[in-house]
């Protein structure tokens, strides 16, 4: 222990004395204070979500069906080209063809 972490001879500390030691450990300890960042709020209507969405998995459906063409014929029976290909079969046209209701008489 320094003298630093020992109390004052004269009383208790105050609020004050008690939070300066407090981040003159803190600050000892690691060298720099953390810095947290908080999640942007998302703005997009429900509708801009769900068309969002839907052209993130037309996009991956996609590039799973050129990781499939582009496997070895060794690894063609494999786990991984089954899956690449359960992915590759999925019917995603008709997520495309929904379109999500606006509600609250906006329709």
């Amino acid at each position: 222990m320094t003298q630093d972490d020992e109390p004052a001879s004269q009383g208790a500390l105050s609020n004050a004395e008690r939070q300066a030691r407090y981040r003159a450990r803190r600050l000892a300890a690691d060298g720099s204070p953390v810095v947290r960042y908080r999640k942007m709020a998302d703005r997009r209507s429900r509708p801009q979500r769900w068309h969002d969405a839907v052209a993130e998995l037309l996009a991956l459906q996609a590039e799973y069906a050129a990781w499939l063409d582009g496997i070895p014929a060794s690894l063609q029976g494999g786990a991984t080209a089954e899956a690449l290909q359960a992915v590759a079969d999925l019917d995603l046209d008709a997520l495309a063809a929904v379109e999500p209701p606006r509600g609250y008489g906006r329709d």
